[in-house]
């Protein structure tokens, strides 16, 4: 799979009139599906549309836009929704001062106007709301607070918002919503999406609870496997990913390394989205519950069977009783444990990857038990060679805010990887020019230019929307050698074009 994309911009700024007509096609192209495309997700002004482009070419992808485009008839009006709010944030009596008003005023400003959704995402079922009265009208924190509590109500610039989970955030606190905007248990999972209208309406009553994690693995599976005796750093059950979700917010999620993944099942006679595991640094221990073919695929760790090693990339047998765990190895992060028969899993909007901001799914713990979807054989031994990681330079495409000074920026040093996650990888290097914009689809491998000009490698885990350029995109086939790297490790960029 390769995944790439392009924007339909609508508007260059704020427009009422180009967001309906965008959320109209995008309500057209969601009801008539396009093999290959992956997902359909509106920002403010911007439509982007990403797609698999080993399945469909851009031309074909451009074609059925137009076509949709032209046929285009108005959208049918969102539905209007009341949001009890108890206005009661840590930055109500601020935004009363900086704005000259009182808290009262403050109040009744911010509940009288009516709201057009214009987008969701950040993160899942976050609203982004607009127009804010200009009078409320502030820009965002200079320095974002490390966590948002849930449900908390806030305004920025030209809007407000209400953040359905603990979270990161910019924004300026004023209140408190009484209903949840997001739950994966609930029907509807999300109370609002881009075009319905809201309003706030002042109240008291209790926090609503933060939504409960929804599990995918069963609790007693049909076929039980493995036994979790101890978990690893991070062991995640993973897929393809979740497609055409973007809108809403959800995480793309699957496989970082999507290629390995896709060896790994094929090894044990699996389709390549089966459901596998993920492992980061360190694997867990696990017990065999009945005889098994599996194979790991990957770097960062060698298996081992009662102590034994296996060969990376070959196929092995486990009896039941057996213990499979982990060495650890120097070189990469994560890999790729597969199972013949692929394991046992829920899905979520199609998908049996875990995402962890949405609360679907959660890392292994002791205790677990695994089961294969189906019993069949494959055959032990049966792999390949895995070639080393090696140094790489890793090539920059063009991205939507592209400018040749923030382009020689990126290639004119060394970046270290101070940190990273499934979210994203967080350099440090020379300082590239960027800034904010109007939020707008965050493309899979994007380099994001934070506030203080450092960049950040955007991930499966990204926030589906964001308000900082990005100069520069991530050659596709570079971006699973980037998931590899570790904190410490260094990364030189080049000009695609000149690679």
């Amino acid at each position: 799979m390769t995944l790439t994309g392009f924007y339909l911009p609508f508007s260059e700024q704020l427009d009422l009139e180009a967001n309906t007509k965008m959320l109209a096609l995008t309500r057209a192209l969601l009801a008539h599906p396009l093999p290959g495309v992956t997902d359909v997700v509106p920002g403010y002004v911007k439509l982007y549309l990403e797609y698999d482009a080993e399945r469909v070419a851009r031309a074909r992808v451009l074609r059925w836009v137009r076509r949709h485009l032209e046929a285009l008839s108005d959208a049918p009006a969102g539905k209007e929704v009341e949001i009890p709010i108890r206005y009661d944030g840590p930055d109500l009596a601020w935004v009363a001062e900086q704005t000259g008003l009182s808290v009262e005023e403050v109040v009744r400003l911010h509940s009288q106007a009516p709201y057009r959704v214009f987008a969701t995402g950040f993160t899942p079922g976050f609203p982004f709301l607009g127009p804010l009265p200009e009078r409320l009208r502030l820009p965002r924190r200079g320095t974002p607070r490390a966590l948002v509590p849930a449900h908390a109500v806030a305004i920025a610039g030209n809007q407000s918002g209400i953040y359905p989970l603990p979270s990161p955030g910019g924004w300026h606190l004023i209140g408190t919503a009484l209903t949840q905007v997001y739950n994966p248990h609930r029907a509807p999972v999300f109370l609002l999406e881009a075009g319905d209208r809201v309003r706030f309406v002042p109240s008291e009553g209790p926090t609503p609870a933060v939504p409960a994690l929804k599990p995918l693995l069963p609790a007693a599976p049909r076929y039980p496997a493995l036994r979790v005796e101890e978990p690893g750093l991070l062991d995640l059950v993973m897929d393809s990913g979740r497609r055409m979700a973007g809108r809403l917010g959800l995480a793309a999620s699957g496989a970082l390394d999507g290629r390995l993944a896709g060896l790994a099942n094929r090894l044990v006679g699996n389709p390549p989205d089966a459901p596998l595991l993920e492992l980061t640094l360190k694997g867990p221990v696990l017990s065999a519950l009945r005889p098994l073919v599996a194979v790991f695929v990957g770097y960062g760790m060698r298996p081992l069977v009662g102590g034994a090693p296996v060969e990376v990339a070959q196929t092995f047998a486990l009896r039941t009783g057996d213990k499979l765990h982990f060495a650890a190895a120097p070189d990469g992060a994560r890999g790729y444990l597969a199972l013949a028969g692929g394991l046992e899993s829920d899905r979520f909007y199609g998908s049996a990857s875990t995402d962890f901001r949405g609360l679907i799914g959660r890392p292994l713990q002791a205790g677990d038990v695994l089961g294969v979807a189906e019993v069949r054989g494959a055959r032990a031994g049966f792999g390949f060679a895995l070639p080393p990681l090696g140094a790489q330079r890793v090539r920059l495409l063009p991205g939507p805010q592209y400018s040749p000074e923030a382009m020689r920026a990126l290639c004119a040093g060394t970046y270290e990887l101070a940190s990273g996650d499934r979210m994203g990888l967080r350099l440090l290097g020379p300082e590239v020019p960027g800034g904010e914009l109007i939020s707008e689809a965050t493309p899979l491998g994007a380099v994001q230019i934070t506030t203080e000009g450092q960049p950040i490698v955007l991930l499966n885990d990204r926030g589906r929307i964001g308000g900082y350029a990005k100069p520069a995109l991530v050659h596709p086939a570079d971006l699973p050698w980037l998931a590899q790297l570790r904190p410490g490790q260094t990364v030189r960029f080049v000009p695609a074009a000149l690679e």
